[in-house]
């Protein structure tokens, strides 16, 4: 397991803990307080800009001499803007206060073809009360990688990075597969008639999406409908590429701590943002960068206050990094490149054995993170 000494973080006495929640409590209540107009016409802005991205994309599709490529590129930034700045965060509650049913957690269904209602069990419940605890966060491997090292290794792993690639391929698809949980499945853990609700909700958001990009569209695109079903196919590739990397980033490079069901149990809510402020990571950019990845470059602050919305955790980003100072605890951020590496490295490593070591030496080599104490 990746522990919080391996990552060159420290554990803090439950005295610190304590204060450490407090501070992050009162950043909360301080935002909360704060809401109102400017955060609701960021978010009707960005909608208002994701629907004008689908009908030029749409539209284009009907110049393909010269407008495929844009189309597809129009396209793509609106299925990105609908699923991770406008879908990932209305689901996460961000924007109920406004009391606008299009923008309500209960009642949104995005351009994705996993149901709104299963993501949010597998990703709001599951992923974020359990963050990065082995054996309960299912986000740790998908039920398909080894991504840590308490995960027993089997020659199935030494596919890992086969895995990741045709996961991020499909992405969408893997997301939408994940509460079947196929390799318990596999394992005779659950049964076919576990997930038939499931599999029949599962179905019917499958159709609605297949029947929309793969067959009402090209059709109204007329003898264009080739060029529309591979401009919808490749817009959809385009979504998943960016949304499997931006995720990985936050979760996987190095410096980023698992933990056991055991040091977690009776978590005070101090531990708990402690838990998920190693179990996070961010990725440096400019403004439209973050906003094209629904501010989960942000995932540090995602992960403390993931109903907040997301367009404020900048500004809050600063605040968390000094308090991480003066806790001795790392802010594990740095620009794409640097954490992509750090997820490709962590995707192979595990794909094999692991290797004997000295019993003193750590696990995983500590890097250079900005913000831990000497």
């Amino acid at each position: 397991m990746t522990t919080v000494e391996n990552t060159g973080n420290r554990r803090l006495s439950a005295e610190e803990l304590e204060a450490f929640g407090q501070e992050m409590d009162a950043i909360r209540q301080r935002i909360v307080a704060d809401l109102g107009e400017k955060d609701s016409a960021y978010i009707y802005d960005i909608v208002k800009k994701q629907r004008a991205f689908e009908i030029a994309g749409r539209a284009l599709f009907y110049l393909p001499v010269i407008g495929w490529v844009p189309a597809v590129a129009c396209l793509s930034i609106s299925k990105i803007l609908d699923n991770m700045e406008i879908g990932h965060n209305v689901m996460h509650g961000q924007y109920d206060w406004m009391g606008d049913p299009d923008l309500n957690s209960r009642m949104f269904e995005w351009d994705n073809v996993c149901p709104s209602d299963q993501w949010k069990y597998s990703h709001n419940y599951i992923h974020h009360t359990f963050t990065n605890v082995l054996g309960k966060d299912r986000d740790i491997g998908y039920g398909i990688l080894r991504m840590d090292e308490d995960q027993k290794w089997h020659p199935y792993f030494l596919g890992n990075p086969i895995y990741a690639f045709l996961l991020m391929i499909f992405f969408e698809w893997g997301v939408a597969m994940h509460d079947l949980e196929v390799e318990n499945l596999v394992a005779g853990k659950r049964t076919f008639a576990d997930n038939a609700d499931l599999h029949r909700g599962l179905m019917k958001k499958v159709k609605r999406q297949a029947l929309k990009d793969y067959v009402l569209f090209p059709l109204l695109s007329g003898p264009l409908a080739p060029l529309t079903f591979l401009g919808n196919a490749t817009a959809n590739l385009v979504r998943n590429i960016w949304a499997f990397n931006i995720i990985f980033c936050g979760h996987f490079p190095a410096g980023v701590a698992s933990f056991s069901q055991e040091e977690c149990e009776d978590e005070t809510q101090g531990h708990w943002y402690y838990r998920q402020l190693l179990g996070s990571a961010n990725i440096t950019g400019g403004r439209i960068f973050h906003i094209m990845s629904g501010n989960l470059s942000h995932q540090i602050e995602h992960h403390l206050f993931p109903d907040l919305p997301a367009r404020r955790y900048p500004e809050i980003a600063e605040e968390v990094r000094e308090i991480c100072e003066r806790y001795g605890l790392a802010y594990n951020t740095g620009p794409l490149h640097k954490q992509l590496w750090g997820v490709f490295k962590k995707i192979c490593r595990y794909a094999l054995p692991d290797r004997k070591r000295p019993a003193a030496e750590g696990v995983e080599t500590a890097p250079a993170l900005e913000g831990v104490a000497a």
